[in-house]
């Protein structure tokens, strides 16, 4: 779970280390707050809490731009090669995977491309789209994780949906 967490956040902070901060910080605040809770309640609670852990970390962030000058730019921007999104294709264990080098660089061209699109999603759209697709709740689940209706929640999904179809198509990508 916590890996998915951790890709879950990358992708709305784009920052490795805020990532890991906000999954860390959220597993402190399920363990310290709901400990007593039924094993069952504990993924939904997880999700609501990583949602707004990394809203509060987007809160300080612009508090700290608007109180700060941003220095970042004038640093070399740091190497994102160290976050490895192929893992989701890494194959099952004890599985052989036969599969060619074109085949295998194509595969990770073709995730390259969609974690670009997914990443230039709005963010509840963003959110949303991961929350059903990625971390496999059902609608009900993903509206109590973002604080919104059922409705919001299919109205989010649809759009991103939509807009990811429209972004790999126009790539020609096709599914």
């Amino acid at each position: 779970m916590e890996k998915r967490a951790f890709k879950r956040s990358y992708y709305h902070v784009r920052d490795e280390d805020a990532a890991l901060d906000i999954v860390q910080d959220s597993m402190m605040k399920l363990a310290e707050h709901y400990g007593d809770k039924p094993v069952d309640e504990l993924p939904m609670l997880f999700q609501r809490i990583l949602s707004n852990t990394t809203l509060d970390w987007f809160r300080r962030q612009k508090t700290k731009n608007a109180l700060f000058s941003n220095f970042n730019e004038f640093e070399s921007k740091q190497n994102q090669d160290d976050f490895d999104v192929l893992e989701i294709l890494a194959p099952l264990e004890g599985h052989e995977r036969s599969e060619s080098a074109e085949d295998t660089v194509n595969s990770q061209q073709i995730v390259a491309e969609i974690e670009i699109e997914i990443q230039k999603l709005p963010a509840r759209q963003r959110e949303a789209f991961l929350l059903r697709y990625w971390e496999e709740l059902d609608v009900a689940e993903t509206a109590a994780a973002m604080g919104c209706s059922e409705g919001s929640v299919k109205t989010h999904c649809s759009r991103a949906v939509q807009a990811l179809d429209k972004a790999l198509k126009a790539k020609g990508i096709k599914p």
